[in-house]
Protein backbone atom coordinates (compact mmCIF):
# COMPACT_ATOMS: atom_id res chain seq x y z
CA UNK A 1 0.00 0.00 0.00
CA UNK A 2 1.50 3.32 -1.02
CA UNK A 3 1.97 6.10 1.49
CA UNK A 4 0.84 9.70 1.23
CA UNK A 5 2.06 11.71 -1.74
CA UNK A 6 4.53 14.59 -1.54
CA UNK A 7 3.39 17.67 0.33
CA UNK A 8 5.35 20.16 -1.74
CA UNK A 9 6.94 20.30 -5.20
CA UNK A 10 10.63 20.01 -5.93
CA UNK A 11 10.53 22.31 -8.96
CA UNK A 12 8.42 25.10 -10.43
CA UNK A 13 8.56 25.63 -14.18
CA UNK A 14 7.60 29.25 -13.81
CA UNK A 15 6.67 32.34 -15.79
CA UNK A 16 5.83 30.87 -19.19
CA UNK A 17 2.64 30.68 -21.19
CA UNK A 18 1.40 27.21 -20.27
CA UNK A 19 -0.51 25.35 -22.99
CA UNK A 20 -2.24 22.80 -20.77
CA UNK A 21 -4.14 20.71 -23.37
CA UNK A 22 -6.55 19.93 -20.52
CA UNK A 23 -10.22 19.23 -21.40
CA UNK A 24 -10.89 22.99 -21.62
CA UNK A 25 -7.66 23.55 -23.58
CA UNK A 26 -6.71 26.38 -21.23
CA UNK A 27 -3.63 28.51 -21.94
CA UNK A 28 -2.26 30.19 -18.80
CA UNK A 29 -0.33 33.36 -19.57
CA UNK A 30 2.45 33.73 -17.03
CA UNK A 31 1.66 30.30 -15.66
CA UNK A 32 3.64 27.68 -13.80
CA UNK A 33 3.80 23.90 -13.42
CA UNK A 34 4.67 22.44 -10.02
CA UNK A 35 6.61 19.17 -10.28
CA UNK A 36 6.85 16.64 -7.45
CA UNK A 37 8.87 13.54 -8.23
CA UNK A 38 7.72 12.18 -11.58
CA UNK A 39 4.33 13.87 -11.48
CA UNK A 40 2.67 17.22 -11.91
CA UNK A 41 1.44 18.47 -8.56
CA UNK A 42 -0.31 21.65 -9.69
CA UNK A 43 -0.76 23.97 -12.67
CA UNK A 44 -1.68 27.61 -12.14
CA UNK A 45 -0.58 31.20 -11.96
CA UNK A 46 3.10 31.66 -11.15
CA UNK A 47 2.31 34.10 -8.34
CA UNK A 48 -0.17 31.65 -6.81
CA UNK A 49 2.18 28.64 -6.85
CA UNK A 50 5.11 30.69 -5.56
CA UNK A 51 2.99 31.88 -2.67
CA UNK A 52 1.79 28.37 -1.90
CA UNK A 53 5.30 26.88 -1.90
CA UNK A 54 7.83 29.66 -1.21
CA UNK A 55 11.48 28.88 -1.78
CA UNK A 56 10.84 26.08 -4.30
CA UNK A 57 13.63 25.84 -6.91
CA UNK A 58 12.56 27.21 -10.27
CA UNK A 59 13.21 26.64 -13.94
CA UNK A 60 12.73 30.09 -15.46
CA UNK A 61 10.28 29.87 -18.38
CA UNK A 62 9.66 33.59 -18.80
CA UNK A 63 9.37 34.61 -22.47
CA UNK A 64 8.73 30.93 -23.21
CA UNK A 65 5.82 28.68 -24.12
CA UNK A 66 5.37 25.49 -22.09
CA UNK A 67 3.60 22.53 -23.68
CA UNK A 68 3.09 18.87 -22.90
CA UNK A 69 5.76 16.59 -24.31
CA UNK A 70 5.05 15.57 -27.89
CA UNK A 71 4.11 12.01 -28.85
CA UNK A 72 5.73 10.21 -31.80
CA UNK A 73 3.63 7.11 -32.45
CA UNK A 74 5.83 5.52 -35.13
CA UNK A 75 9.63 5.68 -35.10
CA UNK A 76 12.24 3.20 -36.31
CA UNK A 77 14.97 3.58 -33.72
CA UNK A 78 17.45 1.23 -35.40
CA UNK A 79 18.69 0.67 -38.94
CA UNK A 80 18.18 4.12 -40.39
CA UNK A 81 19.65 6.45 -37.74
CA UNK A 82 23.18 5.18 -38.49
CA UNK A 83 22.56 5.45 -42.24
CA UNK A 84 20.87 8.84 -42.43
CA UNK A 85 20.58 10.29 -45.95
CA UNK A 86 22.15 7.13 -47.40
CA UNK A 87 19.03 5.65 -49.02
CA UNK A 88 18.37 7.57 -52.25
CA UNK A 89 15.08 9.43 -52.60
CA UNK A 90 14.47 8.47 -56.24
CA UNK A 91 14.00 4.70 -55.98
CA UNK A 92 11.23 2.55 -57.48
CA UNK A 93 8.65 1.12 -55.06
CA UNK A 94 10.08 -1.47 -52.67
CA UNK A 95 13.72 -0.88 -53.51
CA UNK A 96 14.42 1.24 -50.42
CA UNK A 97 13.31 -1.62 -48.18
CA UNK A 98 14.67 -4.61 -50.11
CA UNK A 99 18.04 -3.25 -51.23
CA UNK A 100 18.88 -0.89 -48.37
CA UNK A 101 16.78 -1.08 -45.20
CA UNK A 102 16.61 -4.86 -44.66
CA UNK A 103 20.35 -5.41 -45.31
CA UNK A 104 21.15 -2.56 -42.93
CA UNK A 105 19.04 -4.09 -40.19
CA UNK A 106 20.52 -7.54 -40.84
CA UNK A 107 24.04 -6.15 -40.39
CA UNK A 108 23.27 -4.37 -37.10
CA UNK A 109 25.30 -5.54 -34.11
CA UNK A 110 23.83 -5.32 -30.58
CA UNK A 111 25.98 -2.24 -29.92
CA UNK A 112 24.64 -0.66 -33.12
CA UNK A 113 21.08 -1.06 -31.89
CA UNK A 114 21.89 0.73 -28.64
CA UNK A 115 23.90 3.49 -30.30
CA UNK A 116 21.24 3.99 -32.97
CA UNK A 117 18.48 4.26 -30.37
CA UNK A 118 20.58 6.69 -28.34
CA UNK A 119 20.97 8.88 -31.42
CA UNK A 120 17.23 8.68 -32.14
CA UNK A 121 16.45 9.55 -28.55
CA UNK A 122 18.67 12.62 -28.52
CA UNK A 123 17.15 13.89 -31.77
CA UNK A 124 13.63 13.24 -30.49
CA UNK A 125 14.11 14.99 -27.15
CA UNK A 126 15.78 18.00 -28.73
CA UNK A 127 12.63 18.35 -30.87
CA UNK A 128 10.35 18.18 -27.84
CA UNK A 129 9.29 14.56 -28.34
CA UNK A 130 9.10 12.87 -24.95
CA UNK A 131 7.33 9.62 -25.94
CA UNK A 132 8.23 7.38 -28.88
CA UNK A 133 6.67 4.13 -30.04
CA UNK A 134 9.19 1.84 -31.71
CA UNK A 135 7.97 0.54 -35.06
CA UNK A 136 9.06 -3.02 -34.31
CA UNK A 137 12.24 -3.51 -36.36
CA UNK A 138 14.65 -4.11 -33.47
CA UNK A 139 16.87 -7.18 -33.18
CA UNK A 140 18.16 -6.44 -29.69
CA UNK A 141 15.31 -4.78 -27.75
CA UNK A 142 17.09 -4.86 -24.39
CA UNK A 143 19.88 -2.72 -25.84
CA UNK A 144 17.34 -0.26 -27.25
CA UNK A 145 15.50 -0.14 -23.91
CA UNK A 146 18.84 0.58 -22.19
CA UNK A 147 19.44 3.50 -24.56
CA UNK A 148 15.95 4.88 -23.95
CA UNK A 149 16.49 4.76 -20.19
CA UNK A 150 19.91 6.39 -20.54
CA UNK A 151 18.74 9.36 -22.62
CA UNK A 152 15.59 9.65 -20.51
CA UNK A 153 12.83 9.22 -23.09
CA UNK A 154 9.51 7.46 -22.55
CA UNK A 155 7.98 4.96 -24.94
CA UNK A 156 7.15 1.53 -26.23
CA UNK A 157 9.65 -1.05 -27.42
CA UNK A 158 9.12 -3.98 -29.75
CA UNK A 159 11.06 -6.54 -31.77
CA UNK A 160 10.95 -8.05 -35.25
CA UNK A 161 7.71 -9.98 -35.79
CA UNK A 162 7.32 -11.85 -39.04
CA UNK A 163 7.28 -15.49 -40.10
CA UNK A 164 8.13 -15.26 -43.78
CA UNK A 165 10.85 -17.73 -44.83
CA UNK A 166 14.36 -16.39 -45.35
CA UNK A 167 13.87 -12.92 -43.86
CA UNK A 168 16.31 -11.59 -41.24
CA UNK A 169 15.12 -12.29 -37.68
CA UNK A 170 12.08 -14.22 -38.97
CA UNK A 171 10.92 -17.38 -37.21
CA UNK A 172 7.89 -19.70 -37.04
CA UNK A 173 4.79 -18.04 -35.61
CA UNK A 174 5.04 -19.75 -32.23
CA UNK A 175 8.64 -18.70 -31.75
CA UNK A 176 7.87 -15.09 -32.72
CA UNK A 177 4.99 -14.99 -30.23
CA UNK A 178 7.19 -16.42 -27.47
CA UNK A 179 9.80 -13.76 -28.20
CA UNK A 180 7.22 -10.98 -28.05
CA UNK A 181 5.62 -12.39 -24.90
CA UNK A 182 8.98 -12.40 -23.13
CA UNK A 183 9.55 -8.78 -24.16
CA UNK A 184 6.13 -7.67 -22.92
CA UNK A 185 6.63 -9.50 -19.62
CA UNK A 186 10.06 -7.93 -19.14
CA UNK A 187 8.71 -4.41 -19.75
CA UNK A 188 5.12 -4.33 -18.44
CA UNK A 189 2.62 -1.67 -19.40
CA UNK A 190 2.89 1.53 -17.41
CA UNK A 191 6.67 1.61 -17.11
CA UNK A 192 8.94 4.30 -18.50
CA UNK A 193 9.72 1.84 -21.33
CA UNK A 194 6.92 -0.64 -21.94
CA UNK A 195 6.85 -3.70 -24.17
CA UNK A 196 4.60 -3.71 -27.22
CA UNK A 197 3.50 -6.60 -29.43
CA UNK A 198 5.04 -5.60 -32.75
CA UNK A 199 4.62 -7.16 -36.18
CA UNK A 200 6.23 -5.96 -39.39
CA UNK A 201 2.81 -6.30 -40.97
CA UNK A 202 2.15 -5.71 -44.68
CA UNK A 203 1.76 -9.23 -46.10
CA UNK A 204 4.63 -10.64 -44.04
CA UNK A 205 2.76 -12.46 -41.28
CA UNK A 206 0.67 -15.61 -41.40
CA UNK A 207 -2.89 -15.62 -40.14
CA UNK A 208 -1.66 -17.68 -37.19
CA UNK A 209 0.84 -14.98 -36.26
CA UNK A 210 -1.62 -12.12 -36.77
CA UNK A 211 -4.34 -13.70 -34.62
CA UNK A 212 -1.83 -14.87 -32.01
CA UNK A 213 -0.31 -11.41 -31.69
CA UNK A 214 -3.71 -9.82 -31.08
CA UNK A 215 -4.56 -12.44 -28.48
CA UNK A 216 -1.19 -11.91 -26.80
CA UNK A 217 -1.78 -8.17 -26.57
CA UNK A 218 -5.25 -8.63 -25.13
CA UNK A 219 -4.29 -11.25 -22.54
CA UNK A 220 -1.19 -9.34 -21.39
CA UNK A 221 -2.89 -5.94 -21.32
CA UNK A 222 -0.31 -4.71 -23.83
CA UNK A 223 -0.51 -2.58 -26.95
CA UNK A 224 0.11 -3.86 -30.49
CA UNK A 225 1.37 -2.14 -33.62
CA UNK A 226 2.03 -3.16 -37.23
CA UNK A 227 2.47 -1.61 -40.68
CA UNK A 228 -0.42 -1.62 -43.14
CA UNK A 229 -1.21 -0.07 -46.52
CA UNK A 230 1.19 2.87 -46.82
CA UNK A 231 0.89 2.33 -50.57
CA UNK A 232 -1.43 0.45 -52.89
CA UNK A 233 0.76 -2.69 -52.72
CA UNK A 234 -0.82 -4.11 -49.56
CA UNK A 235 -4.41 -4.01 -50.86
CA UNK A 236 -3.33 -5.73 -54.07
CA UNK A 237 -1.44 -8.42 -52.15
CA UNK A 238 -4.25 -9.10 -49.66
CA UNK A 239 -6.90 -9.26 -52.38
CA UNK A 240 -4.78 -11.75 -54.29
CA UNK A 241 -4.05 -13.95 -51.26
CA UNK A 242 -7.22 -13.67 -49.18
CA UNK A 243 -9.92 -12.16 -51.38
CA UNK A 244 -10.28 -9.32 -48.85
CA UNK A 245 -8.71 -5.91 -48.44
CA UNK A 246 -6.15 -5.70 -45.59
CA UNK A 247 -8.20 -4.11 -42.80
CA UNK A 248 -11.17 -6.37 -43.55
CA UNK A 249 -8.94 -9.45 -43.43
CA UNK A 250 -7.62 -8.31 -40.05
CA UNK A 251 -11.22 -7.81 -38.90
CA UNK A 252 -12.07 -11.39 -39.96
CA UNK A 253 -9.21 -12.62 -37.73
CA UNK A 254 -10.36 -10.47 -34.77
CA UNK A 255 -7.10 -8.50 -34.91
CA UNK A 256 -8.65 -5.01 -35.02
CA UNK A 257 -9.54 -3.25 -31.78
CA UNK A 258 -8.53 -0.52 -29.33
CA UNK A 259 -5.34 -2.41 -28.48
CA UNK A 260 -4.05 -1.98 -32.06
CA UNK A 261 -2.13 0.93 -33.57
CA UNK A 262 -1.87 0.58 -37.33
CA UNK A 263 1.02 2.44 -38.88
CA UNK A 264 0.05 4.33 -42.04
CA UNK A 265 -3.35 3.02 -43.25
CA UNK A 266 -3.19 5.33 -46.27
CA UNK A 267 -4.95 3.20 -48.87
CA UNK A 268 -8.33 2.37 -47.30
CA UNK A 269 -11.69 1.93 -48.95
CA UNK A 270 -15.06 2.82 -47.42
CA UNK A 271 -15.53 -0.56 -45.73
CA UNK A 272 -12.06 -0.41 -44.17
CA UNK A 273 -12.68 3.09 -42.81
CA UNK A 274 -15.89 1.84 -41.21
CA UNK A 275 -14.08 -1.16 -39.73
CA UNK A 276 -11.41 0.99 -38.08
CA UNK A 277 -14.00 3.36 -36.66
CA UNK A 278 -16.25 0.56 -35.40
CA UNK A 279 -13.41 -1.25 -33.63
CA UNK A 280 -11.67 1.90 -32.30
CA UNK A 281 -8.44 0.84 -34.01
CA UNK A 282 -5.86 3.63 -33.91
CA UNK A 283 -3.67 4.90 -36.76
CA UNK A 284 -0.17 6.38 -36.70
CA UNK A 285 -0.05 8.92 -39.54
CA UNK A 286 3.41 9.68 -40.99
CA UNK A 287 2.75 12.16 -43.83
CA UNK A 288 6.35 13.15 -44.57
CA UNK A 289 7.24 9.52 -45.33
CA UNK A 290 4.45 9.16 -47.89
CA UNK A 291 5.54 12.33 -49.67
CA UNK A 292 9.23 11.40 -49.74
CA UNK A 293 8.44 7.88 -50.97
CA UNK A 294 5.68 8.97 -53.37
CA UNK A 295 3.10 6.60 -51.87
CA UNK A 296 -0.04 8.53 -52.79
CA UNK A 297 -1.30 10.12 -49.59
CA UNK A 298 -2.70 13.11 -51.49
CA UNK A 299 -4.63 10.72 -53.72
CA UNK A 300 -5.82 8.12 -51.22
CA UNK A 301 -5.30 9.33 -47.64
CA UNK A 302 -8.42 9.49 -45.46
CA UNK A 303 -6.87 10.42 -42.13
CA UNK A 304 -8.74 13.74 -41.95
CA UNK A 305 -12.02 11.88 -42.43
CA UNK A 306 -11.09 9.40 -39.70
CA UNK A 307 -10.29 12.28 -37.37
CA UNK A 308 -13.49 14.18 -38.20
CA UNK A 309 -15.55 11.07 -37.51
CA UNK A 310 -13.99 10.43 -34.12
CA UNK A 311 -11.21 8.09 -35.17
CA UNK A 312 -8.07 7.70 -33.08
CA UNK A 313 -5.14 9.32 -34.90
CA UNK A 314 -1.56 9.92 -33.76
CA UNK A 315 1.42 11.33 -35.64
CA UNK A 316 4.67 9.57 -36.49
CA UNK A 317 7.95 10.40 -38.18
CA UNK A 318 8.81 6.87 -39.38
CA UNK A 319 12.46 6.24 -40.33
CA UNK A 320 15.48 8.46 -40.81
CA UNK A 321 15.43 7.66 -44.53
CA UNK A 322 11.67 8.11 -44.93
CA UNK A 323 10.39 11.18 -43.08
CA UNK A 324 14.06 12.00 -42.31
CA UNK A 325 13.34 14.18 -39.28
CA UNK A 326 12.13 13.75 -35.71
CA UNK A 327 10.52 17.21 -35.72
CA UNK A 328 6.92 16.43 -34.81
CA UNK A 329 5.78 20.05 -35.09
CA UNK A 330 6.68 19.95 -38.80
CA UNK A 331 4.73 16.71 -39.06
CA UNK A 332 1.73 18.28 -37.32
CA UNK A 333 1.65 21.26 -39.65
CA UNK A 334 1.94 19.02 -42.71
CA UNK A 335 -0.87 16.77 -41.49
CA UNK A 336 -3.42 19.57 -41.25
CA UNK A 337 -2.06 21.40 -44.30
CA UNK A 338 -2.60 18.30 -46.43
CA UNK A 339 -6.12 17.91 -45.02
CA UNK A 340 -7.05 21.45 -46.00
CA UNK A 341 -5.56 21.18 -49.47
CA UNK A 342 -6.86 17.70 -50.32
CA UNK A 343 -10.40 18.80 -49.46
CA UNK A 344 -9.99 22.27 -50.99
CA UNK A 345 -11.38 23.45 -47.66
CA UNK A 346 -9.51 26.13 -45.65
CA UNK A 347 -12.02 25.64 -42.81
CA UNK A 348 -10.71 22.12 -42.20
CA UNK A 349 -8.41 21.00 -39.36
CA UNK A 350 -5.99 23.73 -38.30
CA UNK A 351 -3.34 24.48 -35.72
CA UNK A 352 -5.49 23.57 -32.72
CA UNK A 353 -6.23 20.12 -34.14
CA UNK A 354 -2.60 19.67 -35.14
CA UNK A 355 -1.40 20.35 -31.60
CA UNK A 356 -4.00 17.94 -30.25
CA UNK A 357 -2.69 15.21 -32.57
CA UNK A 358 0.85 15.85 -31.32
CA UNK A 359 -0.10 15.76 -27.64
CA UNK A 360 -3.29 14.55 -25.97
CA UNK A 361 -4.79 12.99 -29.11
CA UNK A 362 -1.60 11.09 -29.83
CA UNK A 363 -1.42 9.99 -26.21
CA UNK A 364 -4.97 8.62 -26.42
CA UNK A 365 -4.23 6.77 -29.65
CA UNK A 366 -1.29 4.93 -28.04
CA UNK A 367 -3.23 4.18 -24.86
CA UNK A 368 -1.39 6.59 -22.56
CA UNK A 369 -3.76 9.55 -22.19
CA UNK A 370 -4.25 8.75 -18.50
CA UNK A 371 -0.54 9.42 -17.94
CA UNK A 372 0.74 11.90 -20.54
CA UNK A 373 -0.40 14.31 -23.26
CA UNK A 374 -1.58 17.22 -21.12
CA UNK A 375 -0.33 19.31 -18.22
CA UNK A 376 -2.68 18.33 -15.41
CA UNK A 377 -2.17 17.35 -11.76
CA UNK A 378 -1.41 13.67 -11.37
CA UNK A 379 0.03 13.16 -14.84
CA UNK A 380 3.69 12.57 -15.52
CA UNK A 381 5.71 15.77 -15.69
CA UNK A 382 6.59 15.39 -19.37
CA UNK A 383 6.83 18.95 -20.64
CA UNK A 384 8.65 21.15 -23.14
CA UNK A 385 9.85 24.72 -22.76
CA UNK A 386 9.90 26.50 -26.13
CA UNK A 387 12.04 29.65 -26.40
CA UNK A 388 9.62 32.30 -27.73
CA UNK A 389 12.16 35.10 -28.22
CA UNK A 390 13.06 34.32 -31.84
CA UNK A 391 11.77 36.20 -34.90
CA UNK A 392 9.28 33.42 -35.68
CA UNK A 393 7.62 34.27 -32.34
CA UNK A 394 7.68 38.05 -32.80
CA UNK A 395 5.18 39.57 -32.32
CA UNK A 396 3.28 37.03 -30.26
CA UNK A 397 -0.08 35.87 -31.57
CA UNK A 398 -2.25 32.80 -31.21
CA UNK A 399 -0.05 30.26 -29.44
CA UNK A 400 -1.30 27.20 -31.33
CA UNK A 401 -0.80 28.89 -34.69
CA UNK A 402 2.72 29.97 -33.80
CA UNK A 403 3.68 26.52 -32.53
CA UNK A 404 2.30 24.75 -35.60
CA UNK A 405 2.69 27.19 -38.49
CA UNK A 406 5.59 29.44 -37.41
CA UNK A 407 7.85 27.45 -35.12
CA UNK A 408 9.47 24.03 -35.22
CA UNK A 409 11.70 21.89 -33.05
CA UNK A 410 14.50 24.44 -33.11
CA UNK A 411 12.59 26.50 -30.54
CA UNK A 412 12.82 23.71 -27.96
CA UNK A 413 15.04 24.89 -25.09
CA UNK A 414 14.36 22.58 -22.14
CA UNK A 415 12.60 19.23 -21.78
CA UNK A 416 11.44 17.29 -18.74
CA UNK A 417 10.40 13.63 -18.77
CA UNK A 418 8.90 12.29 -15.57
CA UNK A 419 10.06 15.39 -13.74
CA UNK A 420 13.67 14.88 -14.79
CA UNK A 421 15.39 17.57 -16.86
CA UNK A 422 16.71 15.72 -19.91
CA UNK A 423 17.33 18.73 -22.20
CA UNK A 424 18.70 21.99 -20.86
CA UNK A 425 19.48 24.98 -23.07
CA UNK A 426 19.09 22.96 -26.30
CA UNK A 427 21.43 20.09 -25.27
CA UNK A 428 20.77 16.66 -23.80
CA UNK A 429 21.78 16.41 -20.17
CA UNK A 430 22.47 12.67 -19.90
CA UNK A 431 24.41 12.17 -23.15
CA UNK A 432 27.73 13.61 -24.30
CA UNK A 433 26.54 14.69 -27.74
CA UNK A 434 30.03 15.30 -29.11
CA UNK A 435 31.13 11.78 -28.14
CA UNK A 436 27.86 10.40 -29.55
CA UNK A 437 28.53 12.03 -32.92
CA UNK A 438 32.03 10.57 -33.06
CA UNK A 439 30.81 7.09 -32.14
CA UNK A 440 27.92 7.27 -34.63
CA UNK A 441 30.20 8.21 -37.53
CA UNK A 442 32.54 5.30 -36.81
CA UNK A 443 29.70 2.82 -36.35
CA UNK A 444 28.02 4.03 -39.53
CA UNK A 445 31.11 3.41 -41.64
CA UNK A 446 31.46 -0.12 -40.29
CA UNK A 447 27.73 -0.86 -40.66
CA UNK A 448 27.57 0.29 -44.27
CA UNK A 449 30.62 -1.83 -45.11
CA UNK A 450 29.12 -4.96 -43.49
CA UNK A 451 25.70 -4.43 -45.07
CA UNK A 452 27.19 -4.01 -48.54
CA UNK A 453 24.45 -1.61 -49.61
CA UNK A 454 25.00 0.60 -52.66
CA UNK A 455 26.34 4.04 -51.83
CA UNK A 456 25.78 6.69 -54.41
CA UNK A 457 25.20 10.38 -54.88
CA UNK A 458 23.68 12.13 -57.87
CA UNK A 459 26.39 14.79 -57.60
CA UNK A 460 30.15 14.21 -57.70
CA UNK A 461 31.63 14.44 -54.23
CA UNK A 462 35.29 15.44 -54.23
CA UNK A 463 37.84 15.75 -51.45
CA UNK A 464 39.08 19.35 -51.33
CA UNK A 465 41.59 19.04 -48.50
Amino acid sequence: MSGPGPTRPELLVAGGDVVTMNPRREVLLGGAVAVAGERIMAVGATSELRARWPGTPELDASECVVTPGLVNAHLHQTGDPLARARIPDDLPPGAAVDTWAVPLHAAHLPADDELSALLAGVESLRNGVTTVIEAGTVAHPERVAAAMHKVGIRGGIGAWGWDVPGAPFAAPAGEVLDRLAALVDAHPAGGRVEGWVTLVGHGLASDELLAGAAELARTRGARMTMHLSPSGADPQDYLRRTGRRPALHLASLDVLGPHLLLAHAVWLDDAEVEALLATRTAVAYCPWAYLRLGQGVTRAGRHAELLRRGGRIALGTDAANAADSADLLRTASLAVGLAKDMALDPTGPGAAEALELATIGGAEAIGMADRIGSLEPGKYADLVVHDATGPQWTPRGDVAQQLVWSADGRSVRDVLVGGRVVVRDHACVEVDERALRTAAVRASEALLARAGVPLRSRWPTLRAY
